[in-house]
C-alpha cells in the first residue's frame, strides 16, 4: 500500500474501496511494472525499432525527473549499467545505491545551484561518450527544473521567471515553451553534439504525451519558437513581473532566429502515460463492483470542477475515475495544492446531492507546496463560507488538515500527473 495514511483514512467501506482504488493507480505508475515492458536482458523495443544491447561496447544511463531513481533502479535490474547519472528532487530520498551511480538532489520546483551543477556533469559525461557505447536516458516530469543551464541569463533570473509563471495560471507546455528557449540544455540540446548513440525512455506528465513538453524536451526536440514564448509571458499579462534580461534575450534571438533543435537526434518513446493509471483503476473498481466512468481533466481548476460534476449519477455503486492535470492560479498565501483545492471545490458544489466520497492525489506524492499527496472527504454539510474563505487563501490543505482529510504518501518516486475517484 503506498498510500501510508490507509488506516487513518479507511474510516468507512465507501473510502475504503475509494483509497484501494486510488493505490491501484500508484502502482500502475511504478517503473519496476513499466520498464520490463520494453527493455530485455540483450534488447531494447521501442517505436518499432530493435536497439540490440550486445553491439555496444558499455551501456550508460542518464535519469533525470521525479522518477529518475526508481527507472534506474528497474532498468539496472534487467541491463547491467556501467555506470550512470541519477537527477531527483531535494527531499526524495534516492532509492537506488551504488558506486556507479552519481547521484543529485536538485531544486524542485525552483532549480537551484544543484540543478546548474547537474546539469553541466550531466553535458559532460554525454559528451565524453565514443561512437560504439549507448546512453539510455530516463526520463520523468520534473526534469526541467532538476536540469538549469541559463542561457545568458543568471540563475537568479531563471528561479523568478519560474515563480512568475508557477502563479500565473500557464499551462506546463506554456511555461516550458518559455524554459526551453532561456536554457543551453532543454529543447534537444543535450543530445545535440552527443557521438554515442543514445534512446530515451519517457514517463509522460503532460496532456497529449508531447514529448517537446516532457522535462522541457531535454532529449527530444522543441516546436515552439522565441515568438511564441513572448506571446505566453503577454497572454498572461506579466511581462512587467519578467527580468529585463530575460526579454532581451527573447527579442534578440528571436530577430536572429537563434532556435532550438527542430529535428530529434535519438529515439524517444513515451513508455506510460496517465491512462495506464486510470485503466487500473477502472479494473480494480469494476471488480468492487461499481459502473465506471473514466474521463480526463485538463486547464482551468474551475472549468474541470464543471466537467466532473456533469458526470455526476443519481444511480448508486457508481464511480467515476478522473485523471490529468488542472492549472490554478495562486490568490493568497495558504498552502495546499490543485488535488487538495479540487476535492474542497467538489465537496463546495456537492453539498445539496446525495452522499458522496471524493478524492484526488498527485502520482509523485507532492501536490501543491503542501506535504500530502491530495484529499479525501464525503460531501458532508459544511459551511459555505469557510470553504470561500479556505479557496480565496489558496490553503486547501490546511482545511483538509482541519477536516484530517489529507492524504499522505511522500515521494512516491513516480509522476504520471493527478489521479481522482468519486464514488457513489
Amino acid at each position: 500500500m503506498i498510500i501510508q495514511n490507509f488506516e487513518d483514512l479507511a474510516t468507512t467501506d465507501k473510502k475504503k474501496d475509494c483509497l484501494e482504488i486510488l493505490d491501484s493507480g500508484l502502482q500502475a505508475a511504478n517503473p519496476e511494472n513499466i520498464i520490463q515492458k520494453f527493455v530485455r536482458p540483450n534488447e531494447i523495443g521501442i517505436n518499432g525499432k530493435i536497439f540490440d544491447l550486445d553491439r555496444y561496447s558499455s551501456v550508460y544511463s542518464v535519469a533525470f525527473g521525479k522518477a529518475g531513481d526508481s527507472m534506474t533502479r528497474a532498468l539496472n535490474a534487467i541491463v547491467p549499467i556501467k555506470s550512470g547519472i541519477i537527477v531527483i528532487p531535494k527531499g526524495s530520498k534516492s532509492i537506488i545505491r551504488g558506486k556507479k551511480f552519481q547521484i543529485f538532489n536538485s531544486g524542485h520546483p525552483k532549480p537551484d545551484l544543484t540543478s546548474v551543477k547537474a546539469a553541466k556533469e550531466v553535458m559532460k559525461f554525454v559528451q565524453n561518450k565514443r561512437s560504439d557505447e549507448l546512453i539510455i536516458f530516463l526520463v520523468s516530469g520534473g526534469g526541467s527544473s532538476l536540469l538549469a543551464m541559463p542561457d545568458s541569463i543568471t540563475l537568479e533570473d531563471k528561479v523568478h521567471v519560474t515563480n512568475v509563471l508557477l502563479k500565473s495560471g500557464a499551462t506546463i507546455q506554456e511555461f516550458n515553451c518559455i524554459r526551453k528557449h532561456l536554457s543551453k540544455i532543454k529543447g534537444g540540446k543535450l543530445v545535440e553534439n552527443m557521438k554515442c548513440e543514445g534512446v530515451s525512455l519517457v514517463m509522460s506528465d503532460v496532456e497529449g504525451d508531447d514529448l517537446s513538453s516532457i522535462a522541457s524536451g531535454t532529449t527530444y526536440v522543441d516546436d515552439t519558437t522565441c515568438a511564441d514564448a513572448l506571446e505566453i509571458i503577454d497572454k498572461y499579462k506579466i511581462r512587467w513581473k519578467m527580468p529585463q534580461e530575460v526579454l532581451e534575450l527573447l527579442e534578440k534571438d528571436k530577430n536572429e532566429n537563434k532556435e532550438t533543435s527542430k529535428k530529434a537526434k535519438i529515439e524517444n518513446m513515451v513508455v506510460a502515460n496517465n491512462k495506464d493509471c486510470l485503466q487500473a483503476m477502472k479494473i480494480k473498481a469494476e471488480k468492487r463492483g461499481y459502473k465506471v466512468h473514466t474521463m480526463q481533466i485538463f486547464g482551468g481548476i474551475k472549468e474541470a470542477v464543471t466537467k466532473i460534476l456533469e458526470k455526476i449519477s443519481e444511480d448508486e455503486k457508481t464511480c467515476i475515475i478522473f485523471g490529468g492535470e488542472t492549472t490554478v492560479k495562486v490568490l493568497g498565501k495558504g498552502t495546499g495544492g490543485r488535488n487538495q483545492e479540487l476535492v474542497l471545490r467538489l465537496l463546495k458544489n456537492t453539498q445539496k446531492l446525495k452522499k458522496m466520497v471524493m478524492a484526488s492525489i498527485g502520482t509523485d506524492g507532492i501536490d501543491g507546496n503542501s506535504v500530502f499527496a491530495g484529499a479525501i472527504t464525503e460531501n458532508v454539510k459544511t459551511d459555505v463560507d469557510l470553504m470561500k474563505d479556505f479557496l480565496k487563501n489558496s490553503d486547501s490543505g490546511r482545511f483538509f488538515q482541519k477536516q484530517k482529510g489529507n492524504i499522505v504518501t511522500n515521494a512516491t518516486h513516480t509522476n504520471l500527473m493527478d489521479i481522482g475517484v468519486i464514488l457513489r
